[in-house]
């Protein structure tokens, strides 16, 4: 067990991750807020930490703070997916929260479940998550006057621009890296040994976030507190967390993102995924779902090539990684795992409605399919 030694200084340290210290302190105590480590370390600290800013209302899922290698109460210890919330969202109505709030066994990781206009718990996506607490900290810090002028976020290449568009918005800069928190983290590094940007936030649709760089790593306990924040705010203005993200999509626009995710068994499954991503890249589609497509990212090659025929460096790290931008910006991207025989699809489709994005998400997804399967 690490000792008091290492987890003083921690708590100390996540009181920063509060922008808004005077509100929390004074009003933390007015949302309730249901938490599960889903049986993992993040019990330890989890609740300390949001005592120790002020979110003092907690209920905690009593059967997942029990230490569990086999995790016992649920299929799957993945704040990602509902039904890891199952317990949580029983929880939730029964006590009337405001938030439901899970970290991974690790506690890297943070998924979160909101009400809904019709008054029942949804678990939101990462990337919603993301665009929540970046546009909360942007917003609190640019009126408050902290928002450096060479602010930067920092976002993985498959993670919804709808958080490029909020830091752009506020006058931030959208850095991409490659997936993987090490990316983020030797962004900051370079920020600090030339000075050339402020980190302000760091984030990847996987539901890994972070807010204050001492971790250098993604940190559940540092995400907690702030979307607790961002709750807090939210309900002091008479909204919920789903009316803030509806806010966010009237102001940006509506994005739908999806994530498919195709395994082929064995060897022969691994050279089935190369040759898929040998064909795509010898004979690059033009359009998917009735959708140009205005230009691809070939980050293998290091290229990127438009639809002139004109093509241009990336500058980042090669990785066997294809992303095919639409006309209006909404992109979809393959991924091939680099440990096992599967491949990821990504999504990120805007629209000028929600029933707008649906539409050509299904498309554009189920063309995709369509070609793989061919």
């Amino acid at each position: 067990m690490i000792s008091e030694e290492v987890d003083r200084p921690y708590l100390d340290k996540l009181k920063e991750v509060i922008v808004n210290q005077a509100l929390v302190r004074e009003k933390g105590n007015d949302i309730k807020i249901v938490f599960t480590p889903l049986h993992g370390t993040g019990g330890i600290l989890g609740v300390p930490a949001l005592q120790s800013v002020g979110f003092t209302n907690i209920v905690k899922v009593e059967e997942q703070f029990i230490n569990d290698p086999d995790f016992s109460t649920v299929k799957s210890p993945n704040p990602e997916n509902r039904e890891a919330f199952r317990l949580a969202i029983a929880y939730g109505e029964k006590t009337e929260a405001d938030i439901l709030v899970g970290t991974d066994p690790d506690a890297d990781r943070l998924g979160v479940a909101v009400r809904t206009k019709s008054g029942e718990f949804d678990v939101l996506s990462g990337n919603q998550i993301g665009a929540l607490i970046l546009n909360y900290l942007l917003k609190q810090k640019k009126k408050q006057g902290e928002l450096s002028q060479n602010a930067a976020v920092l976002k993985s290449i498959v993670t919804s621009d709808l958080g490029r568009d909020i830091a752009e918005f506020y006058g931030a800069e959208m850095i991409e890296v490659l997936t993987g928190f090490k990316f983020i983290a030797e962004q900051i590094k370079r920020f600090e040994e030339t000075g050339s940007n402020e980190f302000e936030f760091g984030y990847e649709e996987s539901n890994g976030y972070m807010v204050k760089a001492f971790t250098r790593d993604k940190d559940a306990i540092q995400a907690v507190l702030a979307i607790s924040e961002v709750m807090l705010d939210a309900k002091e203005r008479g909204l919920t967390l789903f009316d803030e993200l509806e806010e966010l999509y009237e102001q940006f626009g509506y994005y739908k993102d999806d994530l498919v995710s195709l395994t082929l068994s064995g060897k022969d499954g691994s050279e089935q995924i190369k040759a898929l991503m040998s064909r795509f890249r010898e004979q690059l589609p033009t359009s998917m779902g009735s959708e140009k497509i205005s230009r691809t990212e070939d980050y293998l090659r290091s290229e990127t090539t438009y639809a002139t025929g004109e093509t241009a460096a990336i500058a980042l790290p090669r990785a066997d990684v294809l992303k095919f931008y639409l006309e209006d910006g909404s992109w979809f991207c393959l991924r091939p795992s680099g440990t096992e025989p599967k491949i990821k699809f990504y999504f990120s489709i805007k629209g000028k409605t929600a029933e707008e994005s649906l539409d050509k998400l299904t498309r554009v997804r189920d063309a995709l399919l369509e070609q793989v399967e061919g």
